[in-house]
């Protein structure tokens, strides 16, 4: 065994055995905590799941959100009121609080979820605020701010759970499933996509990627993991009033979050167990050293989040992680290869583009541009900062649509399509500013290409039935790092890589998803003369290959000799097109772009 196998193997005995102790702390503590130190671990499961929501909703897909109280309501309401009023099933009663909710979640998300900046979260609270008053006013349903009692144990296989200590172990069990639940799901083809809507749209669109439904769905899934912490309450104390589900319990649970570490699955339930057992100590300790009664411990989160924001802006847990060492990474066995796209015949028209303009108010970024591309091509668009290159590479793959004009991509118009479907018909691309994960693994990024060629979604992912499709994604995106000359760092974080490395890791990342026409957009930014003369090799290859390439490039020796024809713009115009050495003795260009240099 090698040195590195051997630290490899130590790492995961490691994490095994902490595993392991955690896991048999929680089978002995329920068995050893006093009868309200059981209440409390009661109360920790129930608001983890809560916390996982909000993991997965603010600090993976990064929409803020004040409500989840709220939904916790309305799966708490729902099997009191069925299970008290109409002698429900508890069991039933939770089928129909995820009915519910789900109705409910995918109304104000559909409202919401468009929304950016601070006016989502504003909508959230909005939102909140309304429904506990609903709860609380809808007296003849509700039962008002009194409540609703005497709701029913839950009865597991005929044993009735009237034991906190026997129900906390079925918490702590919906609790342990849920969190391999979401971690499958982030670590999946979906799970990537849903990481990727952090830093905007873009990319993810850009692969294929519905990130508007993909919004929805993560907002589901919150909303629903909150009606299960909910239905759990409910049977839980065996009563319930709009108390627990206002703003201020909706304002905590992004506390737990934020203090667990809001990217970090396993930091949900550290979160809600250090916010639970500091507000209950707090409200002991607090009005005595005041003198008087009194909400203090709110001020003391208050002063705690902001601590933990300057000083450990990621939570808890990855302080802990540090302790143990790294994670290993999942290496799949033998996979079945993915299906590739048929390329178009070599001389065939790939891209038409015609009479394209696009305006931003008073501004012609791009003003009335024509070209074609036909297979086996190299075409070089070229011209000074700000001529309008990138603009058009944006239209071209629909990240904005043309103001007029038209784009057709292999016969088919696609001037009004998104740049998801655009993406399925065969265009990978990369990006003028580097667009990675910088969290993420070189392997994991690429990945993020194939998103279109794979088809586990979020059920199957969370259930990790996506196992054979993650292994032909990762086998590909292997193949593609290999090509580019990363396969040594293929397990490391992208964003340690330096800028050069991460253009080539955008490349890769495009090849894997199998582009009949493929775009780069200043490939050989940041990197070396041996580097570029690699990429210029790997590009000639792909050529071979039938990948029809359009290429922005401002180092004029590698476009020059790279690419068959050029078309160059200056101030959204086209200049003139031809082969490199008509270009460059076009009088236009040379007065333009190379200032009147042969």
């Amino acid at each position: 065994m090698s040195a590195t196998s051997g630290v490899k193997a130590s790492g995961v005995q490691t994490r095994t055995f902490v595993a392991g102790g955690a896991l048999l702390l929680a089978v002995a503590l329920p068995l050893l905590l006093p009868d309200f130190g059981v209440t409390l671990l009661g109360n920790i499961g129930i608001f983890s799941l809560v916390a996982l929501g909000l993991v997965l909703l603010t600090g993976v897909a990064g929409s803020t959100s004040f409500g989840q109280a709220a939904f916790m309501g309305v799966g708490a309401y729902t099997t009191a009121i069925l299970t008290t009023r109409l002698e429900w099933s508890p069991w039933l009663a939770l089928l129909a609080a995820f009915g519910m909710t789900a109705l409910v979640a995918l109304i104000l998300g559909a409202v919401t979820l468009r929304m950016s900046g601070h006016y989502l979260p504003l909508a959230t609270i909005a939102w909140g605020i309304s429904l506990y008053y609903v709860f609380g006013n809808a007296t003849d349903l509700t039962g008002g701010f009194t409540g609703l009692r005497e709701v029913p144990p839950l009865s597991v296989l005929g044993v009735q759970l009237t034991s906190g200590r026997t129900y906390v172990y079925l918490i702590l069990l919906i609790v342990i499933l849920a969190a391999v639940g979401v971690q499958n799901l982030l670590s999946s083809r979906t799970g990537r996509a849903i990481r990727a809507l952090r830093g905007g749209s873009v990319v993810a669109e850009s692969f294929g990627a519905d990130t508007y439904w993909l919004r929805i769905q993560t907002f589901l899934v919150a909303a629903l993991l909150a009606c299960l912490a909910g239905w759990l309450y409910a049977h839980f104390w065996r009563f319930v009033n709009p108390t627990p589900f206002g703003l201020n319990i909706g304002i905590e649970f992004l506390f737990m979050a934020v203090l667990g570490g809001s990217g970090f699955v396993w930091g949900a339930l550290l979160g809600a167990g250090a916010i639970t057992l500091l507000k209950n100590w707090l409200q002991d300790i607090l009005p005595a050293l005041f003198g008087q009664a009194g909400s203090y411990e709110t001020i003391f989160f208050g002063l705690l989040i902001i601590l933990m924001l300057q000083y450990s802006r990621r939570g808890l847990w990855p302080i802990l992680d540090r302790l143990v060492p790294p994670r290993t990474p999942k290496v799949f066995g033998q996979a079945p290869l993915l299906s590739a796209r048929s390329k178009p015949a070599n001389g065939e028209e790939v891209l038409r583009v015609e009479h394209v303009v696009k305006q931003f108010g008073g501004l012609r970024a791009v003003n009335d541009v024509s070209f074609t591309l036909h297979a086996g091509e190299i075409l070089g668009l070229i011209g000074p900062n700000g001529a309008g290159k990138s603009t058009m590479f944006n239209l071209v793959t629909g990240v904005n649509p043309a103001t007029s004009g038209r784009v057709v991509l292999r016969g088919r118009d696609v001037t009004k399509l998104p740049a998801r479907a655009i993406s399925r018909l065969g265009v990978g691309r990369t990006f003028q500013h580097v667009k990675l994960f910088p969290e993420m693994t070189l392997v994991e990024n690429a990945m993020m290409g194939g998103y279109a060629r794979a088809r586990g979604g979020l059920l199957a992912s969370m259930l990790h039935l996506e196992r054979r499709d993650e292994a032909s994604l990762q086998a590909e995106a292997l193949r593609e790092i290999e090509r580019v000359g990363l396969r040594d760092q293929a397990w490391n974080q992208a964003g340690n890589l330096p800028l050069g490395k991460q253009r080539l890791l955008e490349i890769a990342r495009a090849l894997v998803a199998d582009p009949a026409l493929l775009l780069l957009d200043e490939p050989a930014a940041g990197l070396r003369y041996h580097e570029k003369q690699e990429l210029a090799t790997l590009l000639r290859k792909l050529k071979a290959e039938g990948v029809t390439i359009l290429l922005v490039e401002h180092d004029m020796d590698l476009v020059m000799n790279l690419a068959d024809r050029l078309v160059v713009m200056n101030y959204g115009e086209k200049l003139a097109e031809g082969t490199p050495a008509e270009v460059q003795r076009h009088e236009g260009v040379r007065e333009a772009y190379l200032g009147g240099v042969a």
